[in-house]
């Protein structure tokens, strides 16, 4: 369902809602006051009648006769010998006893008689309305009880004009809600595709930008405000987008600069090797542990461009990492190739969430650079304190210029071209850390030597 049906559709069921609310108080009102007129001419007649009785009765014994058994329950005083039908506008009435018999005029038609109308009867006292069908005709009943003769007079008007004038009321109601909200759903419509339309100009433009990211280009940052603010934040996607794309470009880029050196120089030492036979054996063994070498350099390399291109984003396995051990073990493995490397650990008991491959990775890359800048015999302090991981090397630290790059891809600083490697063990360290809220931080320490600050994310409680 689009946008603009969605306006019309909400336009329309709100006025429908409106005039239904609407519709129905005023329904309600006028019911509520034509029922009060018809209330207030049944008391004008009940008090009549109550009235007349009172004054004398000049029929005291005069029952109606109807043919039946019922006793004489009263006489008609004052009352005109001439009894409309039910339906008549005049109304009818009739008198109740307090054994329950009925005593009406000639011709007339009882009213019905139910227990609370008989409790009225019996205490002479209170009243109370209320509505029924008699003969097919709707109307509103008057019970009054007359205390003076023990009795209960029902006096009842003809509905017929009320509900007449209900039904006239409904049907007004109901047509003027579906004119009005017909015209709502048109309106909504109208209003829903001048709303929309900027919204569709705003994409038309958003598709040709997008259309080639090879020739970047902006929307323009005008017009409304809430359009302007969605053009800003476009733009500012697209710049992201476009990073992203000339940061991947530029990892090709210089993976394949990295890469062309060894294997042109594994290219080289097999076609020798291919000759080897014409070789003395200590040249054959050397070319050998050579090739093997540079197979080992060009698989680390290869395994690094690989760590990278995953990105800085959480990733998809993790699990509690007891980051003390990972550190105590990276530790192990540099000493083993360093056996002259003294180290100074101090490690408190910290768990993080990560990937365990990641961290271990980051933390051997970390450990082991410093083992590459110290100098021989030298010392290495490893702390972890408070969920941070700092090495500090006594080597000669680093260059004020360097301190801004360290951490990016395939950089290495002038003494450190001297030095096997490729550049990416710090980015790979910086990645780690920000995958889960960390970070990677390298200072000189001020009484020389270079410190690698890393934190991992926010460690979790350790039980005791």
């Amino acid at each position: 369902m689009s946008l603009r049906t969605r306006i019309a559709l909400a336009a329309a069921i709100a006025v429908a809602a409106v005039a239904l609310g609407l519709g129905t108080i005023g329904y309600l009102a006028n019911r509520t006051k034509l029922i009060d007129q018809i209330h207030e001419q049944l008391m004008d007649r009940a008090q009549t009648l109550l009235s007349a009785n009172q004054q004398g009765d000049r029929y005291r014994n005069a029952a109606p006769d109807r043919g039946d058994s019922r006793a004489d329950c009263g006489s008609f005083d004052s009352v005109h010998p001439d009894s409309p039908d039910l339906g008549g506008a005049p109304g009818y009435f009739q008198f109740v006893c307090s054994d329950g018999q009925v005593a009406a005029e000639q011709g007339g038609t009882d009213l019905p008689v139910t227990q609370r109308v008989l409790r009225v009867a019996r205490q002479g006292q209170g009243s109370f309305f209320s509505s029924a069908y008699v003969q097919r005709a709707h109307v509103e009943i008057l019970t009054i009880g007359d205390e003076q003769r023990q009795r209960a007079i029902e006096v009842a008007l003809p509905l017929a004009g009320v509900d007449s004038t209900l039904h006239s009321l409904l049907v007004t109601y109901l047509i003027l809600g579906g004119v009005g909200a017909l015209l709502a759903g048109v309106t909504g419509l109208i209003i829903g595709r001048a709303a929309v339309a900027p919204i569709r100009r705003f994409s038309e433009k958003t598709e040709s930008v997008t259309s080639s990211l090879d020739q970047p280009r902006r929307l323009e940052e005008t017009g409304a405000e809430e359009l302007k603010r969605l053009a800003v934040s476009f733009n500012q996607t697209l710049g992201a987008l476009e990073r992203s794309v000339d940061a991947q470009r530029q990892l090709i880029a210089d993976a394949s600069h990295e890469l062309r050196t060894p294997i042109a120089a594994l290219r080289s030492d097999v076609q020798i090797f291919l000759d080897a036979d014409r070789l003395p054996t200590d040249e054959r063994m050397g070319l050998q542990a050579s090739i093997v070498g540079e197979l080992d350099d060009l698989t680390q390399l290869v395994s690094d461009v690989v760590e990278l291109a995953r990105g800085s984003g959480p990733a998809d396995y993790v699990e509690p990492v007891e980051l003390d051990g990972v550190i105590l073990d990276a530790v192990k493995r540099t000493q083993r190739r360093a056996p002259g490397m003294c180290f100074a650990v101090d490690l408190e008991p910290t768990v993080i969430v990560n990937n365990p491959d990641r961290v271990s990775r980051a933390v051997l890359n970390v450990i082991d650079n410093a083992r590459k800048w110290s100098p021989p015999q030298g010392v290495i302090e490893v702390t972890l304190h408070a969920g941070t991981l700092v090495v500090h090397d006594h080597g000669p630290g680093f260059d004020d210029n360097d301190l801004a790059h360290l951490f990016d891809r395939f950089y290495r600083s002038p003494d450190a071209r001297r030095l096997p490697g490729s550049g990416l063990g710090l980015a790979i360290v910086k990645q780690a850390a920000e995958a889960h809220g960390g970070f990677a931080q390298a200072l000189n320490a001020p009484g020389g030597g270079a410190v690698i600050r890393v934190g991992f994310g926010t460690p979790r409680p350790v039980a005791t």
